[in-house]
């Protein structure tokens, strides 16, 4: 099909666009670029057949993107709380997959470790009302990507690996740590690489069980 193919075209000049707007500190090209974002890949995704949760997952992801243009406090909070939502369409697609061999399930320990190390770190730092729901918010993210690698393989797992650097890289602004220069290229970068991993990995899976598969036809059947 030509539709999907364009579709991710339009989805990788859009990401260019933002990516070259945030080198050149051009803000209007990048508020432009991050509203159209999800909203291409999520159609594309939807043109490839994807399931519904999934799809759910990136608009949850366009509606943080845009609650985050702002710089007030409850518009910051709402973001996080759809990413979140995000987080846990993908946690309950993920568990519609297989479940990962014995030798995989030793990635658990890692993700912990990598859990429990970025918030011991950061909560000194961190605003008094922001440590609980940041902890939070990581955990949920923590669950997601290690779910995306247990269960859809190295692609998708690569996808929430650069979900947690991304989200990370906002933590630390947050805590008030040193950035490096154009702070907000990189996290656009590993945001959009990673969003993109987990369409990738989750279109390239093995078939999900039946549920899942009545789920797909149902989401591209007019």
């Amino acid at each position: 099909m030509r539709s999907p193919r364009l579709l991710l075209i339009a989805f990788a000049l859009v990401a260019d666009v933002d990516l070259a707007s945030l080198a050149a500190g051009l803000h209007t090209g990048h508020v432009v670029a991050k509203v159209l974002l999800m909203p291409l890949l999520a159609a594309y995704a939807f043109a490839s057949g994807a399931p519904r949760l999934l799809i759910a997952g990136l608009l949850c992801g366009w509606g943080g993107d845009v609650l985050l243009l702002s710089d007030a406090d409850p518009a910051f909070m709402a973001g996080m709380a759809c990413f979140a939502a995000g987080h846990v369409c993908y946690l309950v697609l993920f568990g519609r997959f297989p479940a990962p061999r014995a030798r995989a399930r030793r990635l658990v320990p890692l993700y912990s470790v990598a859990l429990a190390t970025t918030v011991t770190l950061l909560w000194p730092d961190l605003p008094a009302d922001l440590r609980v729901p940041v902890a939070g918010y990581s955990a949920l993210l923590t669950a997601m990507a290690c779910s995306a690698a247990l269960r859809l393989g190295p692609v998708a797992g690569l996808g929430g690996a650069l979900f947690m650097l991304s989200d990370t890289m906002i933590a630390t602004g947050i805590a008030g740590w040193p950035q490096s220069p154009r702070p907000d290229f990189w996290i656009m970068l590993t945001y959009a690489a990673a969003q993109y991993l987990i369409v990738s990995g989750t279109l390239d899976a093995p078939p999900a069980p039946a549920t899942a598969y009545r789920e797909v036809r149902s989401s591209i059947t007019p």
